[in-house]
């Protein structure tokens, strides 16, 4: 990993003025599965809209220069919430009988990867949510496994797996505690 250079963290507890920056990183970060339904960066709008009314949203973008490099967001889930209605297995009363922030997306444009500035935004993420836990869902496959191992480096522990949609494929449910 190279350090990253110096990047200004931007919070985001509403959506509006982050979500065009959040797009065009994202085309930018999922440019080779473009063509897959569940990557197309409409219905990845419509999953940012979604997520973003739902209790608990925030939102944190890199920049450099005043060009966005990176994101990372999330929202607060409950017991019974269909995050943890699709977890196979069902997960432990401890990971749900609380509300738990569960990170939705995590992405850093490909210069700026190896950096360090991934792990700044879920660090800034985290800072100042009051549930006992965080969970997010990692696609295996993503970078050989290494996305899997970088989180897991992170301190987050596989809980089970879920589909999200149809369209999605099989996800690695994984949880740690926010501190």
């Amino acid at each position: 990993m190279t350090t990253a250079p110096a990047v200004e963290l931007r919070q985001f507890t509403d959506l509006d003025p982050a979500r065009g920056d959040l797009l065009d990183v994202y085309a930018e970060v999922r440019a080779p599965l473009l063509h897959m339904p569940n990557y197309a960066v409409m219905a990845f709008g419509e999953r940012l809209d979604r997520h973003g009314i739902e209790p608990g949203f925030v939102a944190v973008l890199a920049y450099t220069g005043g060009q966005p490099v990176g994101y990372a967001y999330g929202n607060t889930i409950r017991h019974g919430d269909r995050y943890w209605q699709r977890t196979s297995p069902v997960p432990a009363a401890m990971y749900t009988q609380h509300p738990a922030l569960a990170i939705k997306e995590i992405g850093v444009r490909p210069t700026w990867r190896k950096t360090g500035t991934s792990r700044l935004m879920h660090d800034a993420l985290l800072a100042e949510r009051t549930e006992p836990y965080v969970t997010l869902m990692v696609n295996s496959a993503a970078g050989d496994g290494k996305v899997r191992a970088l989180y897991q480096s992170w301190g987050y522990e596989d809980i089970g797996h879920s589909q999200p949609s149809a369209a999605s494929p099989v996800l690695t449910v994984m949880i740690r505690t926010t501190c």
